[in-house]
């Protein structure tokens, strides 16, 4: 559930894997899920074949969601920092979910996150899945995005705007990274930390490595982009993907166009 100012509701959705599939070893992933164990860094994995993923879809089942945020959070930032983390929120708005049948949920995360408190931010995940999993509700954590403001801050987060969609959902990096390639390596960590903390959590039903990363968000923010976004974007998502394999995640790797 996005934030705004008209009351909150879910909008069902299939989550459909528009592009190849990516992921380490599968095996029931419908069993009960597992405590958090980290995975090693190693050498890349290869990319799941057509079969590897049609199998991985088939014990999967169908899964129905929406993008997730709880009602008292404007963007993921505000629902993940210590001060505006909502258990309480996120427990109740996903259990609106389970009532509606759905069984999974595409969650945000941010870099600035991990820069902050990686820490706290990896134990509020946890919380978040304990939750989830209560609700039967597996969800798919995405680590970048390219939608909205390019211009992310931590801290306090700015007040909804009226009737406005989004807001005040912000990109994760924001362009201040984004427009510098060189400096694209200082995010391995995050990625590699947070997938690697989950690598093996039966809880995690997937990964969204980038969502939407040619999205200029014209007209609204065009002025503010980097120059060669989309170009900048395919090299960082080239590299999220390396960096996430790395990790020997028992979960596919995706990302939405």
């Amino acid at each position: 559930m996005m934030h705004a100012t008209i009351k909150p509701r879910l909008v069902a959705l299939a989550l459909l894997f528009g592009v190849a599939l990516d992921g380490a070893s599968f095996g029931d992933l419908r069993a009960q899920p597992t405590r958090m164990q980290v995975a090693t860094r190693g050498p890349a994995r290869a990319v799941w074949t057509k079969e590897r993923a049609r199998a991985w879809a088939d014990s999967t089942g169908w899964l129905v969601g929406s993008n997730f945020i709880p009602s008292t959070a404007i963007n993921q930032l505000e629902m993940w920092q210590a001060v505006t983390f909502d258990p309480r929120t996120i427990d109740r708005e996903l259990g609106w979910a389970e009532s509606l049948g759905f069984n999974t949920m595409r969650v945000f995360l941010h870099n600035l996150l991990w820069q902050q408190d990686s820490i706290g931010f990896l134990s509020r995940m946890d919380q978040f899945l304990t939750i989830a999993d209560r609700h039967h509700i597996r969800p798919m954590f995405v680590l970048f995005d390219a939608v909205w403001d390019p211009m992310p801050h931590l801290g306090t987060q700015r007040a909804p705007i009226p009737h406005v969609h989004n807001s005040g959902w912000v990109q994760s990096p924001g362009a201040a990274i984004l427009a510098d390639t060189a400096s694209f390596e200082q995010l391995r960590g995050y990625v590699q930390g947070v997938v690697g903390r989950f690598a093996k959590d039966r809880r995690v039903v997937a990964w969204d490595v980038f969502n939407e990363p040619d999205n200029t968000n014209r007209p609204a923010y065009l002025a503010y982009e980097p120059l060669d976004k989309e170009a900048h974007s395919f090299i960082l998502i080239r590299k999220a993907f390396v960096w996430a394999r790395e990790m020997n995640p028992s979960q596919p790797l995706t990302a939405a166009p």
